[in-house]
């Protein structure tokens, strides 16, 4: 299977109606496939892009609380209420690597320089301020690995897993991300954080649902008290996936938007909910970075680029 696809079909029918709205066929009797002159020109940053779950907080890039003060990222509004986390979705500017990896990547696998990947990492680092920076080799599975007080860090050698969790303060954790979905999950009652990379398999795996049981086994949180947040990532604009019928689920048709083409949010969103998150706990940041490749990374778009990062932190008393 093949991660790169081109939704031909809607960039041409956005093309045609630039000045007007245009509803396909509806599932479930919620209109799909909505596309306008604001989508055309901003991505998808439509609050009502697909509906699936309306109560959820879905947001556009304004709604996000920006964050200049050095190295440019974004915040989500419901987790910067937390006073002991600390959390950034950081763009691609910023950095110090060149074409095509300008410039913040952090991505060490795309055949970017390893010094200056490490730079970017030491700027990010120290935004956050985190006394040291987790990352893990992301296979697209669904293994977590847990970082508790007096556990060795992998700095040298990473596993591989494709979700991090921690009660440490002052560690941050970061995944890389070209499309696929970075999401926070935070536990306000216990002070407990994961940090997931959650691409299509991720979903497919249901690793969100496997993440919050494994923070529920180890650290005994609760599900309902989690705050979970999705990060800029591959949009219901953008999400073509052609041969679905032979690995997605079954499930998944009820997040298809049009031929072809899935609200992976609206997946996540499930799947969270399914785990026991409170959907008032769930926000989106509803940035598709297909569409907004001037902020983030998109392997889609653009084939060989780096890798942007999410990253959450305890914050030390």
């Amino acid at each position: 299977m093949t991660d790169t696809y081109e939704p031909r079909q809607v960039r041409e029918e956005a093309a045609v109606n630039k000045n007007v709205c245009v509803v396909t066929e509806s599932i479930s009797g919620l209109p799909v496939g909505r596309m306008c002159r604001s989508w055309l020109e901003e991505g998808c940053t439509a609050k009502d892009f697909s509906p699936f779950f309306p109560d959820i907080s879905r947001y556009t890039l304004s709604n996000l609380i920006r964050q200049d003060d050095g190295l440019l990222h974004f915040c989500f509004p419901k987790l910067s209420e937390q006073d002991n986390l600390v959390h950034a979705v950081f763009t691609r500017e910023g950095g110090v690597s060149g074409e095509p990896f300008a410039s913040l990547n952090v991505g060490a696998s795309v055949h970017d320089s390893p010094a200056l990947v490490q730079q970017n990492l030491a700027r990010i680092q120290a935004c956050i301020g985190a006394e040291e920076l987790v990352q893990v080799n992301q296979v697209h599975g669904d293994d977590a690995v847990v970082f508790r007080k007096g556990s060795a860090v992998f700095a040298e050698s990473p596993c591989s897993a494709d979700a991090l969790i921690t009660n440490v303060p002052g560690r941050g954790l970061m995944v890389k991300l070209a499309d696929c979905q970075g999401v926070i999950l935070y536990d306000p009652e216990k002070n407990v954080v994961g940090v997931v990379h959650c691409g299509w398999r991720g979903n497919v795996q249901n690793i969100l649902g496997k993440t919050v049981r494994r923070m529920e086994k180890e650290f005994f949180c609760r599900p309902a008290a989690l705050r979970a947040a999705i990060g800029p990532s591959l949009g219901p604009c953008c999400g073509e996936f052609q041969g679905h019928e032979r690995y997605f689920p079954e499930e998944f048709r009820r997040f298809q938007v049009r031929e072809n083409f899935f609200d992976l949010w609206a997946v996540s969103c499930s799947q969270l909910m399914q785990a026991g998150v409170a959907k008032t706990h769930i926000e989106i940041s509803g940035i598709c970075t297909r569409c907004r490749t001037d902020l983030f990374y998109s392997y889609r778009k653009e084939g060989k680029t780096g890798r942007f990062a999410v990253a959450a932190m305890l914050r030390k008393p």
